[in-house]
């Protein structure tokens, strides 16, 4: 079978020399990125101050825009924000927390920076955390998730697909039952955009966020905030900026929002991360998602194959329709093995509770993927992971 999807390969240098299968933490830089930071620098340099004039101020939504059709969002309801915990910050800021609704309801499994800003704010704007915990550390449960759901909730705020065991939520079923209660839900689809289909328009959800860095092939400094135009029409955040001011430079003392998306943002933003930020979501919208999605699932299958003929614990979801773009599996010196694989330029993660996190990608060759199990084999008969005993303060 010929894999159509190789013929984008050549756009990726690291992959000329790496095995590259850690696109789930880092997705790797597309080339013309260089062209597009070159752009930044020479306009800069030419221009000075002026620069904010040939584009800079509306790049976070521009750079929106250019995002919008791999999430199902229509142009001008994506705006671009540092990261994701802001963009979060920036949402649950938006919202009231009366007594008789101040609930929110996340999971055990939510990325932990999320969960520390709402553990954080949560208690001074009156709002209360509700937690559903996973019996198995790879999935939740959904029918205790909506069962948490009630009157008493303002935000549903949890992750599209979990970040430790890539297993996929329902996202409109979740929706649905929220929304049938009266209660908001704010997705955080890092791990979700750029390697499964996302349709906020068809999941009905009220607030999503993610970012570049990882599926999208974007690097850091680039996340997103999709708001539904019924949100941006009826709230405001208390976390904001003059970015989200009708008229910014007016330098009014007294905030009055802009009744655009614009609204959602903060302050100054950062320009050189959105030229970083375009070119591997240009890529991934000319794959199709779909066609990056099959090819995820093929793959993913295949290592949870390799992973079970060795007797591997694996940490993510059998049923390929809750699994997204990554397998982990638990080896004996996993981390100790990660770090040979990384000294022979197979680059994987370790995480603990996890294991050994492989993640290919839509440019990922099947035979990559031999190649990284067969040198977790190597490092284990041989006793090579020996080496990097005592290493744990390497930050991979």
């Amino acid at each position: 079978m010929t894999d159509l999807l190789l013929s984008f390969r050549p756009e990726f240098p690291i992959l000329e020399r790496s095995t590259y299968l850690v696109s789930n933490s880092l997705g790797a830089m597309p080339g013309a990125v260089a062209d597009r930071l070159a752009e930044y620098v020479d306009l800069w340099a030419e221009f000075g101050v002026r620069a904010w004039t040939k584009g800079w101020w509306e790049m976070p939504v521009e750079v929106g825009n250019e995002l919008a059709p791999l999430m199902g969002a229509r142009p001008g309801e994506v705006v671009m924000v540092p990261n994701v915990t802001i963009a979060q910050a920036t949402i649950l800021s938006a919202l009231a927390y009366p007594p008789d609704r101040n609930r929110i309801v996340m999971t055990e499994l939510d990325f932990p920076s999320v969960r520390y800003v709402f553990d954080g704010l949560a208690a001074r704007l009156g709002a209360e955390i509700v937690v559903v915990p996973s019996d198995d550390g790879i999935t939740i449960d959904e029918e205790r998730l909506l069962a948490a759901i009630d009157e008493r909730t303002a935000l549903v705020a949890i992750s599209h697909v979990l970040f430790r065991s890539a297993y996929i939520m329902h996202a409109q079923r979740i929706c649905d039952h929220a929304h049938r209660f009266g209660a908001l839900v704010s997705l955080d689809a890092f791990h979700a955009v750029g390697v499964v289909p996302v349709d906020v328009k068809a999941c009905g959800v009220d607030f999503l966020t993610g970012g570049v860095l990882k599926w999208l092939c974007g690097g850091p400094g680039g996340c997103f905030l999709y708001a539904s135009p019924e949100m941006t029409a009826r709230y405001s955040p208390s976390l904001t900026g003059w970015q989200a001011h009708a008229r910014p430079f007016g330098f009014e003392p007294e905030m009055e929002y802009a009744d655009t998306a614009f609204r959602w943002l903060g302050g100054t933003p950062a320009i050189p991360a959105l030229y970083a930020a375009t070119e591997g979501p240009r890529i991934l919208r000319r794959a199709g998602i779909d066609a990056v999605r099959a090819k995820s699932v093929r793959q993913t299958t295949r290592l949870i194959e390799l992973a079970d003929a060795r007797g591997f614990a694996v940490h993510a979801p059998r049923e390929a329709g809750r699994r997204g773009g990554t397998v982990a599996f638990d080896v004996p010196h996993g981390y100790e093995v990660a770090q040979y694989l990384l000294s022979r330029d197979i680059v994987v993660d370790y995480r603990p509770g996890a294991g050994i996190r492989v993640a290919p990608h839509f440019y990922t060759r099947d035979d990559e993927l031999e190649t990284a199990v067969g040198a977790i084999d190597e490092a284990l008969t041989s006793g090579q992971w020996r080496q990097f005993s005592g290493s744990r303060n390497v930050v991979t």
